[in-house]
């Protein structure tokens, strides 16, 4: 399975949105250099407060650009970045990959999918009702969470817009993506 880095992006302040940039830097363990979200232990608000020393599973978010498509027709607009994400991607189904699968971006870096986004409210104060479009319920009520994945650095590299991505799966049986 492959697909296209179209956008990267990164913040070393906390805010939602962050910069597009012409390329980031991911450091083997870490995350993205200089973005708030770096590092070895859990770096998002609320995380912090409930268990510092957990591991950061969310180190690189990853965003496919047809969900801006898809909210668009219901007259949302969302760039690249926006949404607070690292990585903004086309052509490939992040939802649909299994745990553990290795991204490969550009010519070195490597990711490793650890889960699903949680999508909170800071979406519905960037845009009124955004929410209710990255998250949902399929047919038997389960939810749905649309708005990317999270993964680990295992390999850094700089990654550009207009890299290629490249996802190998797990051998073994399959773990189906979960909110980390």
């Amino acid at each position: 399975m492959r697909g296209t880095v179209t956008a990267v992006s990164s913040n070393g302040e906390y805010s939602f949105t962050k910069p597009n940039r012409p390329s980031i830097t991911l450091l083997a363990g870490l995350g993205v250099e200089g973005d708030v979200h770096a590092g070895v232990t859990v770096k998002h608000r609320s995380r912090v407060a409930q268990d510092p020393t957990q591991p950061n599973l969310r180190q690189v978010h990853l965003i496919h650009e047809e969900l801006f498509t898809e909210v668009g027709e219901e007259g949302f607009e969302v760039a690249p970045g926006e949404l607070g994400e690292n990585v903004t991607t086309r052509g490939i189904d992040l939802l649909g990959l299994p745990a553990g699968t290795l991204l490969r971006l550009g010519d070195t870096a490597v990711l490793e999918v650890t889960g699903l986004r949680n999508p909170c409210l800071q979406i519905d104060a960037f845009q009124d009702g955004l929410l209710k479009r990255v998250v949902g319920r399929d047919e038997e009520g389960r939810i749905v969470r649309k708005a990317g994945i999270m993964t680990i650095v295992r390999e850094g590299g700089v990654v550009r817009p207009g890299d290629t991505i490249t996802a190998e799966p797990p051998t073994g049986p399959h773990r189906p993506l979960d909110r980390v």
